[in-house]
């Protein structure tokens, strides 16, 4: 994610002549308070009467670093300045590779909630369960704790252990499972060749790699028999996003052309991402799963699929995250996380505080743990605004979701998402998927 345009600042000085000081009527017009170093002096100021005078010695690093996160934290609530074992814990994170125990949580409310354990993880192998409530790390509550700090607690060097304390739904007492933490590797992309030549690609997260991974998954389902792929389902459900340039690789791979995306920078586009004509799956039906889970890149392949009419969009509206942050390196291996442009549909539709509209619309994702809400975008902080009319290029076309006694046990599904994919979904406990297979079927070709 690299910003195209160049930003330039200008400075302006004032020189100083033997005999007198000659200045400009410009800066002779600037007073102390208009003076862009007038806020340093007043951070400089509080600065050092926080050392002096404050009831412990404190750590000048320690306080510069809080300074530097609070300026940044106050833009929107997707900016972040990262110090350095921030920076390290978010680069593992873009990798798909970290030293921990293997766990996906949500942190709302001063809750830290168990939403699935990695298959495979330490944490799946001891028995932790969706819907937990994580309480405590090695004997510490986690309550007042920082979402980074929280993340640091549970992540660490493959080989040492830490003690997750959970409450657990219908248990009386506290559960204690102690875990060696491993090196994760997490796959981003999942496959399976379904009934009637239809291939169903899940793309769990957009990171380093994932291209590649779509690409052999691709070449896995061709050959698993010597009939072609007749069709398509893309389930971006449950996709937080990540990369946009995995993303736009993704998105090519289904198109034969056209516009994926475009940028803009203070109102201005600074980029058009296209299309080549090569994609691997350009031909056949083809439906985009999505739900309120669905964010970012995410939302950016969705939105692309669905104004080149490559694809139904089914599901409930997404995120609405529709900004892009650039990742820029400092001294000392710091990172800044810092939003720098907007991202836009090929018909010029904005995403942001919007989210991408399904065009057939599917109730909300069915949660396992019923003390999980989902937010969105609109709802976050200091979110930048919304731009421009909400809505698709397609009516959205109202599904009703099954009966309760229909929706799965807890465990058959993840955030409504099934972990069990079927030959043949129809009729199947994941409704959303039933609908898209349904519709994949009936437009293949006799």
């Amino acid at each position: 994610m690299k910003l195209r345009s160049v930003l330039r600042m200008s400075m302006v000085s004032a020189c100083a002549f033997v005999g007198g000081a000659a200045f400009s009527q410009l800066a002779s017009a600037k007073t102390e308070s208009q003076s862009p170093y007038d806020p340093l002096t007043q951070l400089a100021r509080v600065l050092v009467l926080v050392e002096n005078e404050y009831v412990e010695p404190v750590d000048r690093a320690t306080l510069v670093d809080g300074s530097i996160r609070g300026m940044v934290a106050e833009l929107d609530p997707h900016s972040s300045y990262m110090p350095p074992r921030d920076y390290e814990v978010f680069q593992g994170d873009t990798e798909g590779r970290f030293g921990g125990i293997g766990v996906e949580v949500d942190f709302r409310a001063d809750r830290v909630t168990v939403i699935a354990p990695i298959e495979g993880s330490p944490a799946e192998r001891g028995g932790v369960r969706p819907g937990d409530r994580i309480v405590g790390i090695d004997n510490k509550s986690v309550r007042g704790k920082s979402i980074d700090d929280l993340v640091r607690m549970m992540r660490g060097a493959p080989g040492t252990t830490v003690v997750i304390t959970v409450r657990r739904k219908d248990v009386t007492e506290l559960l204690q499972f102690s875990l060696e933490r491993e090196v994760i590797e997490v796959s981003s992309i999942a496959k399976k060749r379904l009934a009637h030549d239809v291939a169903y690609i899940r793309v769990k997260a957009f990171q380093t790699g994932t291209h590649t991974e779509l690409l052999e998954a691709i070449g896995e389902l061709r050959a698993a028999s010597k009939d072609p792929i007749r069709g398509i389902i893309l389930d971006l459900r449950n996709n937080p996003g990540g990369l946009v340039d995995e993303a736009t690789a993704v998105a090519d791979e289904f198109l034969r052309g056209g516009v994926i995306y475009t940028t803009r920078h203070r109102g201005r586009v600074v980029d058009t991402a296209r299309a080549h004509k090569a994609g691997a799956l350009r031909r056949g039906p083809m439906v985009v799963l999505v739900n309120e889970f669905s964010a970012s890149a995410a939302e950016l392949v969705a939105g692309a699929l669905q104004d080149n009419r490559r694809g139904t969009v089914i599901g409930a509206p997404t995120f609405g995250k529709g900004s892009v942050q650039t990742i820029l390196d400092l001294p000392g291996g710091a990172g800044l996380k810092l939003t720098t442009m907007r991202y836009y549909t090929p018909s010029g539709r904005a995403i942001q505080a919007q989210g991408v509209r399904p065009d057939v619309l599917v109730e909300a994702a069915y949660v396992e743990n019923t003390d999980f809400q989902a937010l969105r975008e609109e709802d976050l902080e200091n979110h930048l605004p919304a731009e421009g009319p909400p809505g698709s290029n397609v009516k959205p076309l109202g599904e009703k979701a099954p009966p309760d006694e229909a929706k799965p046990p807890p465990g058959e599904t993840h955030l409504g998402v099934s972990r069990d994919i079927p030959l043949d979904p129809t009729g199947g406990k994941d409704f959303a998927l039933s609908i898209g297979f349904q519709m994949v079927k009936k437009g293949l070709r006799p």
